[in-house]
């Protein structure tokens, strides 16, 4: 359909209350297209739809990393809600479209299980390991308003803000 633009920190539309789906329709199969080709043309991982200013709750996630054939469509999680976390955890660095060549150590568990449904409305549940459950729990962490600055103090938070400014002025001259 669309590549839509990224909404980058500070955009206060990052913090928006996500909005539950009640039924897969257009609409919501035309947004999941755009956040494919958003996903792409970004080279990400995953993507929220908060991520392109749309409060629907859902994200996608790059189908080889969800265990699926590389050749496949992204893998809709709609309404996704964690189910388990392992105790165990990871420290690693993470990137995210909405925070452009800025990247967080940020410690999370090691494995995850998640559910959500899918673009059929079927529910599913899936359970992750290293980066896929990373991922997942990252762009879970979008449709409730948490973002790689709250893994940070005050003084990196001010940092990273001070860089995406310089990066936002450079393109708008550009």
């Amino acid at each position: 359909m669309a590549v839509r633009e990224v909404v980058v920190w500070p955009d206060p539309r990052l913090r928006q209350e996500t909005q539950v789906v009640d039924q897969v329709d257009d609409r919501v199969r035309a947004l999941y297209r755009d956040l494919c080709d958003t996903m792409y043309a970004e080279n990400g991982l995953g993507i929220a739809a908060i991520q392109i200013g749309d409060p629907t709750k859902m994200f996608l996630v790059e189908p080889k990393l969800a265990g699926r054939d590389e050749n496949d469509l992204p893998v809709a999680f709609i309404n996704p809600e964690v189910l388990w976390a392992s105790e165990e955890t990871q420290l690693s660095d993470e990137g995210c479209l909405s925070f452009p060549d800025i990247y967080v150590e940020v410690e999370r568990p090691m494995r995850a299980r998640m559910r959500a449904m899918d673009l059929d409305g079927n529910i599913f549940e899936i359970e992750g390991e290293g980066l896929l459950a990373r991922c997942l729990l990252h762009e879970l962490d979008h449709l409730t308003g948490k973002l790689l600055v709250d893994f940070v103090g005050p003084l990196k938070r001010q940092m990273i803000k001070r860089k995406l400014q310089k990066a936002a002025a450079r393109a708008a001259d550009g």
